[in-house]
C-alpha cells in the first residue's frame, strides 16, 4: 500500500504551516498558565477563571493540530526546546504581574497566537480546507476569550 493509496498527504509547505500553529498554542498555554499562577490584585479570581479557559483551549488545539498533522502524515513537534525557539508570542515577566498587567499579557499572547493562525490561514485553506476549518474554530473561541479578558480590564 503507498501512502497515495491511503488518502490526502500533506505537503511540506502545509506542514509546515500547521507546526508553526502548534508550537504556538502549546506556547500559548503555557503563557496562560504562567499568567494564572502570577497574577495579583482586584479581579484576581475572574481573570484566574478566564485564563484556564484560555490554557484549556489552547491545550485541545495543541492535540487536534498534532493529530490533524498526522492524520495528513506530517509530523508535529512540539518538543520544549522547539516549542522554546519556534513561537511568536511575546515574553511574560517571571514574576508577579496585576490583574491589568496579566489581563494585558494575556491579551497579547492570545492575539500573537491567533495571528499566526490567520498568517497561515490562505496556505493552509489553499490546500486543505479540513485544517483550514479547524483554524477557523480556534481563531473565533481564543478572539473570543481576548475579547472577555480585554473587556474586563475595560480596554474595549
Amino acid at each position: 500500500m503507498t501512502v497515495e493509496s491511503t488518502g490526502f498527504k500533506a505537503s511540506d509547505v502545509l506542514a509546515g504551516e500547521l507546526q508553526k500553529v502548534l508550537v504556538d498554542v502549546t506556547a500559548l498555554s503555557l503563557v496562560g498558565k504562567q499568567l494564572h499562577w502570577n497574577i495579583t490584585g482586584e479581579g484576581f479570581r475572574s481573570l484566574h477563571l478566564y485564563l484556564d479557559e484560555v490554557v484549556d483551549i489552547a491545550r485541545e488545539a495543541s492535540d487536534e493540530f498534532a493529530e490533524r498533522m498526522r492524520a495528513v502524515f506530517a509530523v508535529p513537534d512540539a518538543r520544549p526546546d522547539v516549542v522554546a525557539q519556534s513561537n511568536s508570542l511575546p515574553a511574560v515577566p517571571e514574576a508577579l504581574v496585576t490583574t491589568s498587567e496579566g489581563a494585558d499579557l494575556a491579551v497579547a499572547a492570545i492575539t500573537a497566537a491567533v495571528g499566526t493562525m490567520r498568517d497561515v490561514h490562505e496556505k493552509v485553506d489553499a490546500e486543505d480546507s479540513a485544517s483550514a476549518d479547524i483554524l477557523n474554530d480556534y481563531i473565533r473561541r481564543l478572539e473570543q476569550q481576548a475579547w472577555f479578558i480585554r473587556s474586563q480590564n475595560g480596554r474595549d
